[in-house]
């Protein structure tokens, strides 16, 4: 029999982080415990407060649900969380972390034993010029080659001024650069702003105009002069026919999965397979989740051998997160076998 328990946790930014939601100093987070013979299970659920599906005031007499029912089959238990993405993803990881001989070791892999690495882009988080100025410098001086700015919180000129400081140093063929617009464009001029940032070969940008205005969105991917890649516009959509129906209306040239707000690993493979029978690419972004839900998203990352760079750089962000193997070293996400963890709840 296997007994299970949840334990809520606050993360603390390091720094205040601006979003064009607002500015966040902390992050709450949820854990998964399971125990079965002496052994110990652990997931993630990141819920994502203001984003996630999932943030109603039901979440957590959910998860007591799941801790009372949890002897019942996995897959009966996932279909029960339907509407609860950021549960399904952290029941996942604690069914795996329960079967394996080492609990952070979800998918052994060259990853794990510390003999490949993932790609990754360097986050450049909203704020002042001067912020803003200085995140680049110092993610150039790190080694990254994939930079990702969020922008459509400060005015416009100043962001494309920023973007430009970057490319009239480095190439598109030396530095990549994303945009992460968060929705914050009207449909009415989000077309004349992405033809101003295709002027600075960016790679893409993300969702451009807020989710939910499919034909909007649709317009968009048709006419842009940037690939746009969907990025909240698949939170939310829980059947396989919505989601069909998402892809096939907007026709999008690539989708950003983030498992905690997608229902984990089978929600998201869900979504990678609709989309490539639509010609869309994707890639792979944690959602401020602990190094406990990034160890997970990361180790699945890599069996999909994408060689595009992923969003997985978020773990140094928090003063409280939990030791672990992973290091970002020279733009790439390595799992150093010397290093070990210390979770403590």
């Amino acid at each position: 029999m296997i007994k299970a328990s949840y334990h809520k946790y606050l993360l603390n930014f390091k720094q205040a982080s601006g979003t064009s939601r607002g500015v966040l100093r902390t992050k709450e987070t949820w854990f998964l415990l399971l125990e079965k013979e002496g052994k110990k299970g652990i997931g993630e659920c990141g819920l994502f407060r203001g984003l996630s599906a999932d943030d109603t005031p039901e979440y957590e007499k959910k998860l007591q649900w799941v801790c009372t029912n949890i002897n019942s089959d996995l897959d009966f238990l996932l279909a029960e969380l339907a509407q609860f993405p950021s549960i399904q993803f952290g029941l996942e990881q604690a069914f795996l972390s329960l079967k394996n001989e080492n609990p952070f070791e979800l998918f052994p892999s060259e990853f794990t034993e510390g003999k490949q690495q993932i790609a990754i882009n360097g986050l450049i988080w909203m704020g002042e010029k001067a912020f803003m100025q200085q995140q680049i410098k110092d993610k150039l001086q790190q080694g990254f080659t994939t930079i990702k700015m969020k922008i459509g919180a400060i005015d416009f000129d100043t962001e494309i001024a920023l973007l430009q400081s970057i490319r009239n140093e480095f190439s598109s063929k030396e530095i990549e650069l994303r945009v992460d617009a968060n929705g914050a464009f009207l449909p009415e001029n989000a077309l004349q702003k992405l033809q101003r940032l295709a002027e600075l070969e960016l790679h893409s940008i993300e969702q451009p105009i807020k989710q939910g205005q499919w034909q909007e969105m649709a317009s968009l991917c048709e006419k842009t002069p940037l690939p746009i890649a969907l990025d909240e516009e698949l939170i939310g959509v829980f059947s396989t026919k919505e989601k069909e129906q998402c892809i096939a209306t907007i026709q999008p040239q690539y989708i950003i999965l983030k498992p905690s707000l997608v229902g984990g690993f089978k929600g998201s493979n869900e979504w990678i397979q609709i989309a490539a029978n639509h010609n869309a690419r994707n890639w792979i972004t944690s959602a401020l989740e602990s190094n406990v839900g990034l160890n997970a998203i990361a180790q699945w990352t890599y069996t999909l051998h994408n060689p595009l760079p992923q969003g997985l750089g978020t773990g140094s962000l928090f003063t409280n997160n939990f030791d672990s193997p992973l290091e970002v070293m020279h733009g790439n996400l390595h799992y150093n076998k010397n290093k070990h963890w210390n979770f403590k709840m």
